[in-house]
């Protein structure tokens, strides 16, 4: 059984975990957010003031179990008699029975809305899951409150792909500028930012930029990079003067192969 709807001896149960699903988009995964939520949970009741019982009526000693609490089950097998305790189902391990209270029907607790302030950290993803202590279900006849459970679901971006801590990006540049080198812009999560494109880039490379990533779970200080693949654009059509000049560089290129080769 889980601990958090155990019973005790005297009837005290702790109170059930809620859970909570939390929509982020993309920056506010990577850098943290704080957010203020609404959940419904239970709560004790005001009527009864927890206790399940009708107000002015009084309890009376439970018939099924003498008001132990626990009744005991005896099974006769080949190996001889079995016994086993059990949770008195007619006062649910109160020892007593009661009027019920109108209210909260006899359960001691009504649901209820709250808001609480959620304090998201930098670095989750889709998966992750914040615990808040004591904000889950009442619990009981005095037993503890289970805790919430903040269930992140995060909206992707539909240019900055995330793997674990680092993001990766695709860009294109021309020919010619694979072949001079040239500064584009470049999308961060930090905005936009200058990247060089060192002369002689070749299609598919991949560039670096450094600690331009996720940050480290708890640890703000650490991020991953962006890696930044190039594609080189090759143009299908020429203008004549455009094929002018690429037949004379390649002219220009055969012969300096030419000349490397005597």
């Amino acid at each position: 059984m889980d601990g958090r709807s155990r019973q005790s001896w005297n009837g005290a149960m702790n109170g059930e975990d809620e859970y909570y699903s939390l929509v982020l988009n993309f920056k506010e995964a990577v850098f943290g957010v704080e957010k203020e939520i609404e959940i419904r949970r239970l709560e004790k009741c005001g009527t009864c003031d927890g206790s399940g019982a009708k107000p002015g009526t009084k309890s009376s000693r439970c018939n099924t179990c003498g008001g132990q609490g626990r009744v005991v089950t005896q099974t006769r097998t080949p190996l001889g008699i079995f016994q086993q305790s059990m949770t008195c189902s007619s006062c649910n391990g109160t020892g007593e029975t009661q009027t019920p209270c109108s209210t909260c029907s006899g359960d001691g607790r009504v649901r209820k809305t709250k808001r609480i302030s959620l304090k998201v950290p930098a670095g989750v993803d889709s998966g992750s899951r914040l615990r808040v202590r004591n904000e889950g279900n009442s619990g009981k006849r005095g037993g503890s409150p289970g805790d919430l459970f903040v269930v992140l679901e995060v909206i992707p971006d539909p240019v900055l792909k995330r793997e674990d801590t680092n993001i990766l990006y695709s860009c294109k540049v021309s020919y010619i500028d694979a072949i001079l080198g040239t500064t584009i812009k470049v999308p961060t999560v930090d905005g936009m930012v200058d990247l060089k494109i060192p002369s002689g880039t070749q299609p598919g490379s991949t560039l670096v930029m450094a600690k331009k990533g996720v940050p480290l779970l708890n640890k703000k200080n650490m991020r991953g990079d962006q890696f930044v693949r190039v594609q080189v654009e090759i143009p299908k059509k020429l203008s004549s003067d455009e094929r002018k000049l690429i037949e004379e560089l390649s002219e220009l290129s055969k012969g300096k192969t030419a000349a490397g080769m005597r």
